[in-house]
């Protein structure tokens, strides 16, 4: 028996629960409520209360899930979201704002190195002790 396209539609645009948006991305039901909660993710809700997402919250939970691997707090997702999955909602300001989360990453990066250098030299002067 073959799908015929009225199916494939259906499917297509049928809302996903909870668990099959954590299903499709690898991010737990409970990651997904607290990404609603901080205003990352939003769900429709049946007459019964249970959260439906549209397809597109696939791909907005794995942009969340690449800002949060980059170091972004959900503090900090939340006012550059908009622009990352909206062309409308793009300005200057979201480039500059990842730039400036960027910089601060590079000024810990340099701050953590200096810090192995000096516990090197404390190794090595005990090592000569």
């Amino acid at each position: 028996m073959s799908i015929s396209a009225m199916d494939v539609r259906a499917v297509a645009d049928a809302l996903l629960s909870i668990g099959d948006l954590s299903a499709l991305t690898g991010v737990s039901p409970r990651s997904l409520r607290y990404y609603e909660e901080q205003g990352l993710l939003s769900a429709g809700r049946t007459s019964a209360g249970h959260r439906r997402y549209d397809r597109e919250a696939v791909d907005r939970v794995a942009l969340v899930q690449r800002l949060f691997a980059a170091g972004l707090t959900s503090t900090e997702i939340r006012p550059v979201l908009p622009a990352m999955v909206a062309e409308e909602h793009r300005t200057g300001v979201l480039v500059s704002a990842l730039r400036g989360y960027r910089d601060r990453l590079q000024q810990e990066v340099a701050r953590q190195l200096d810090t192995i250098d000096i516990l090197d030299e404390v190794i090595d002067e005990r090592d000569r002790a």
